[in-house]
């Protein structure tokens, strides 16, 4: 997002890896700087990191609806909003794409959506920490936290350094200690831009920021396993060189659905081809019928 005249991404220092952490109307218990019993956090990191593996994968697999709005909010009032509503989802060829259902035109007027802006909304939002990025990232343990009914590790994050114009996340997880997946993320992505360079290499801001708010991002467990995103909020205040402006940003995730060709029934340890039902829910042949003699005709009479 950017000012009508600038740009809007986030005002947060790089740290090396800790932050202040302030999430959002979450039912949390107090943090305790206590050690794991039983793992070490480094096997913990490993874990999590080959789950959210196989998370990225499957949630390629699924379908599913996105509802996005970014309201610019002047005291109680809303005096701009963006919304956008789309399915991802599969063509007759199996090739993923989006379809855009909801699209009014856009009432802001103190910011507009950027290009890093929509890229965040669709890959950082629902951060994924995969063993391919695992290397980019300084992780810290800082402790245990309860999460409503979830006992949860938690680990500080943020990127060992910016190259080109990638996208990272800085901030805090929480990782289930029973199925060892990312549950919660709260920060930022960065960098923040500065006259398309990141903020904290230019001496002197420019009119051309671009900067990005906190957020924080739940997850709930799709079909018994993976545990996928469903609700994004952001609260915060902006503070650009002209004004500060305080944006609301929620982001849904509904309907999630396994593309059904990639689906595989098995009945006994066999695959079922496709169209055929198991042996047990197949229709029961039907009796055969004895063959009607004709007319007239003494069953017992020899052939002629």
């Amino acid at each position: 997002m950017k000012p009508v005249i600038h740009r809007l991404l986030c005002w947060l220092p790089l740290l090396v890896c800790a932050l202040v952490v302030e999430p959002a109307f979450s039912q949390e218990g107090p943090l305790e700087s206590t050690q794991p019993q039983g793992i070490a956090p480094d096997e913990i990191i490993k874990r999590f990191a080959q789950k959210e593996t196989e998370f990225a994968k499957a949630r390629d697999q699924y379908t599913y609806r996105q509802d996005v709005k970014v309201q610019t909010v002047d005291g109680d009032t809303v005096d701009g909003e963006y919304h956008e509503v789309f399915d991802v989802m599969f063509n007759d060829q199996g090739h993923r794409m989006e379809n855009v259902v909801f699209a009014p035109q856009s009432s802001l007027q103190k910011i507009y959506m950027s290009q890093e802006d929509m890229q965040d909304i669709r890959h950082m939002l629902p951060f994924v920490l995969t063993e391919d990025e695992l290397p980019e990232y300084n992780i810290l343990y800082v402790g245990q936290q309860q999460e409503d009914e979830l006992h949860c590790y938690v680990f500080d994050i943020a990127p060992k350094k910016i190259e080109g114009k990638k996208r990272y996340f800085q901030g805090r997880v929480w990782v289930d200690d029973h199925d060892l997946q990312i549950v919660k993320t709260y920060g930022k992505t960065v960098p923040d831009l500065c006259g398309g360079k990141p903020c904290n290499e230019v001496k002197h801001h420019t009119d051309n920021e671009n900067l990005f708010p906190k957020f924080t991002t739940w997850r709930q467990q799709i079909d018994g396993q993976y545990w996928f995103p469903v609700y994004t909020k952001a609260d915060d205040e902006l503070h650009f060189k002209l004004e500060d402006v305080h944006i609301r940003e929620i982001v849904k995730y509904e309907d999630y659905k396994r593309y059904g060709t990639n689906v595989k029934i098995l009945y006994q340890g066999k695959e079922i081809p496709k169209g055929e039902k198991p042996p047990d829910q197949q229709q029961p042949q039907q009796p055969q019928q004895p063959q009607q003699q004709p007319p007239n005709q003494n069953p017992n009479s020899p052939q002629q």
